[in-house]
């Protein structure tokens, strides 16, 4: 799936039949299985993401593929090994491609392709916030906005195999009894609406576990002020994502009666700072590809579009209050 130029995704991205290039000889052929369609994708592909491909470009930045064959000074990988982008801009929307060895990364084979595709973006996002900023014990709390997302269903299943809790917060909306019940099915502790950040009845869940000392933020806007009112002195924001496109407000009390620290995380650039540090990596890799055969870490709730419906399926991606990630079959 390949575009020319920037703008809306279902104008500019075209199914198109190209040659496979060559076999060189540090690289991997690969035919990719199947591949998601992430917010961060869309922002590429209408030329609003702070990382873009140069044009034309191939869109998907996620994925999973089997190796078919390898050039003759590849020695970590094999045929029939599974293997996933270890840097973002791969241009997953494909059904076959040649990539040099060090673009990609193995994951076990036996684990459920949609987790395998969905790996190396949001449950990284979501291991890697629970573990980098605050050193959070078994019983202690964690407040997320945005908790029906794929970052937001990683961090609850986590949190849940690391005895930490989770207040999760989603916007109100006409199923919300379905997404509550998923989303406490999935190992959450409390399931709220950003109405209700506001209510006295908050304070009936801090009788039973220790208010957060991190926040997780992606939506921004009230949202976030709300949600900081929550945090323990001392507490964390860190912020990963901006769907309302507000904003970050803060009251100046929560900064000096409070000591609330504000930072922000990016996947990217967290491999990039960590490109020569493949211990980091694997260590990370291997900590969710145990969960995932544990069953402690599940696929998001997907829908499977096979390739040739690509255009419906960017469109249910782009829409509001979607629960279900679009996953193209190749």
């Amino acid at each position: 799936l390949l575009y020319e130029r920037h703008g809306d995704p279902a104008a500019v991205v075209q199914l198109k039949d190209l040659e496979v290039p060559k076999l060189g000889d540090c690289n991997v052929h690969v035919k990719m299985l199947a591949a998601p369609i992430n917010p961060a994708d869309i922002n590429m592909i209408q030329g609003t993401y702070p990382l873009l491909s140069p044009l034309p470009a191939v869109g998907g930045n996620e994925g999973v593929g089997e190796v078919l064959e390898v050039g003759r000074r590849v020695t970590a990988l094999k045929p029939g090994d599974w293997v996933i982008p270890a840097d973002a801009g791969l241009g997953t929307w494909r059904t076959q491609g040649v990539f040099p060895e060090e673009m990609l990364l193995k994951v076990p084979s036996d684990i459920p392709v949609l987790c395998a595709a969905t790996l190396s973006v949001n449950p990284c996002t979501a291991f890697r916030v629970l573990a980098d900023f605050e050193s959070l014990l078994p019983g202690d709390s964690v407040i997320q906005n945005a908790a029906n997302s794929g970052v937001g269903q990683a961090v609850i299943q986590i949190a849940r195999a690391s005895g930490i809790k989770t207040i999760n917060v989603v916007r109100d909306r006409p199923d919300l009894p379905k997404l509550v019940e998923r989303l406490m099915a999935l190992g959450a502790d409390h399931v709220v609406t950003e109405e209700m950040l506001r209510k006295p009845e908050m304070k009936d869940i801090f009788k039973s576990i220790p208010r957060p000392r991190l926040a997780l933020n992606c939506v921004g806007g009230k949202s976030t002020t709300e949600m900081l009112r929550h945090l323990q002195p001392k507490g964390t924001m860190v912020t990963y994502g901006g769907m309302a496109k507000q904003p970050v407000m803060v009251p100046v009390s929560a900064f000096i009666f409070r000591d609330i620290r504000l930072r922000g995380f990016w996947m990217t650039q967290w491999r990039k700072d960590h490109a020569r540090d493949q211990e980091s990596v694997a260590v990370m890799m291997d900590a969710l590809c145990q969960l995932i055969h544990k069953g402690q870490l599940t696929a998001p709730a997907c829908t499977e579009v096979p390739l040739q419906d690509y255009r419906a399926a960017l469109e249910a991606s782009m829409k509001p209050f979607v629960s279900s990630k679009q996953i193209l079959l190749l």
